[in-house]
């Protein structure tokens, strides 16, 4: 295909993102890089306090910024969250609820909900914007999975989470295949340790000292690579699992 095409992004003007847990942690980083790049920006939280204050400072970048409070936990997006994704040239899923507990400890419930808010949920958004995307001959969708997530793996202590986060690289490939010959791309990308407002000291502290690096990586990183692919490094990494660790337990 043409490097000048329609379906490329490289020189597509982005009329509207919505970044789903676009409050905090990856989600605002990606928010704020979006900000600039696009016409309108919606950013979805749980919080209206926290939401009106990110708006604030969303709007500095230079996009209208409209704000979507849902709660998502039992994975059920309203019908005002799916309206945004099927009208968004860029849908970035950057929720998920962590679960940090071993097999042993996890309950019925919380397998639940994981699977429901951690790979329903994006099945469902993402169906819902690739379908409207494709009628209109482009679209990105952006997914983020797990630390080493990107492949079949055993986890001692977040299996729930880990594996709902596995699956979602069947839904971008499953979204790269149908829907690919008509303009819309999906990817997956998986963090490594990265610094956010969540970790405690004492989560930052070890985490640090299993990282590559000897530090945990800044949120801006993930954004910024986050932003390559939504214009344009996604053409032709469509369905990818992408790591972006560091080298986590490379050896």
């Amino acid at each position: 295909m043409p490097h000048n095409s329609p379906h490329t992004a490289a020189h597509h003007a982005f009329s509207q993102a919505l970044v789903v847990g676009g409050t905090g942690g990856i989600g605002f980083s990606v928010a704020s890089a979006l900000s600039a790049r696009v016409a309108r920006l919606v950013v979805h939280g749980r919080s209206p306090e926290k939401l009106a204050t990110r708006r604030v400072e969303l709007g500095m970048g230079g996009a209208e910024i409209t704000t979507l409070c849902d709660e998502l936990s039992q994975g059920t997006p309203s019908d005002e969250l799916l309206d945004a994704a099927r009208a968004s040239d860029i849908l970035v899923m950057a929720y998920g609820p962590f679960v940090q507990k071993p097999l042993a400890d996890t309950t019925a419930e919380e397998w639940r909900s994981t699977a429901l808010a951690c790979l329903a949920l994006p099945g469902i958004v993402a169906s819902a914007a690739a379908m409207a995307m494709a009628e209109r001959g482009f679209g990105r969708i952006l997914l983020f999975g797990g630390t080493r997530t990107d492949a079949i793996r055993g986890f001692k202590s977040n299996a729930a989470y880990a594996s709902a986060k596995t699956g979602i690289g069947v839904i971008a490939k499953s979204i790269a295949v149908e829907f690919g010959g008509r303009g819309v791309s999906c990817a997956v990308l998986c963090p490594g340790f990265v610094d956010t407002e969540y970790l405690t000291d004492t989560m930052r502290s070890a985490l640090s000292s299993a990282s590559p690096r000897g530090s945990l990586i800044p949120a801006s990183e993930i954004a910024d690579l986050a932003l390559y692919l939504v214009s344009g490094g996604m053409d032709l990494a469509n369905g990818a699992v992408l790591v972006a660790d560091g080298g986590l337990y490379a050896l």
